[in-house]
């Protein structure tokens, strides 16, 4: 798993401590013992987990805004808990409404010493949230327009929707109204894994 972490980060342009990319490996393992009893993730293989789990949350690392960001239907902690690992002055919420995933969140937290997480069980669209955040992150797990309508309103006036998806979503894109517009769509290049990625961003419309 180090190697495939190791080659990943140098893919990425990443530069990680010793320190951190263990604590990426832990985070790895502890999925892969719940996940048993959980069932957190289809992914079975820890080192499918390195790159189709963690390399692919780290690919966004470059284009994260601010010091805040929120992690919406984090479900496991992805992307949110790599990019806490990665940048410790990040502070990061991850929100999700099953129990059972925000448990292991919790526990993730704990064991891995993560003290700038807060784990917080509540649906994206009713969730009350004592603030309003500098990036807001979804592994897309509905189409753009609705997330931009329910992750939206945890935006801040200056900040960033980053919403990852995996073939280009052309239709999405024509389709999404509201207080956000387009301001790119990138391509991910994640490292050892075959299938498509791309992230996009979304800006909160002037006015």
């Amino acid at each position: 798993m180090r190697a495939i972490l190791d080659k990943g980060c140098e893919v990425l342009d990443l530069t990680l401590t010793d320190s951190q990319k263990a604590q990426l490996i832990d985070y790895v393992e502890l999925l892969n013992k719940w996940n048993k009893v959980y069932n957190l993730t289809s992914v079975r293989d820890p080192e499918e987990m390195v790159t189709r789990h963690i390399l692919d949350s780290l690919a966004i690392l470059p284009y994260i805004k601010g010091q805040s960001l929120l992690d919406v239907g984090a479900g496991a902690g992805l992307p949110g808990i790599p990019l806490a690992i990665a940048n410790p002055d990040l502070k990061v919420t991850l929100l999700d409404s099953n129990s059972k995933k925000t448990r292991f969140l919790l526990q993730a937290k704990t064991e891995l010493g993560l003290d700038s997480v807060t784990v917080v069980r509540a649906r994206v669209e009713s969730a009350n949230l004592e603030q309003q955040f500098d990036t807001v992150t979804a592994r897309a797990f509905s189409t753009l327009n609705v997330l931009a309508e329910m992750a939206g309103q945890h935006c801040n006036d200056h900040g960033v929707l980053l919403l990852m998806k995996g073939t280009y979503p052309e239709k999405e894109l024509q389709n999404i109204v509201g207080n956000f517009w387009v301001d790119d769509v990138l391509v991910l290049d994640v490292p050892g894994n075959v299938g498509k990625r791309h992230l996009v961003r979304l800006q909160r419309k002037e006015g």
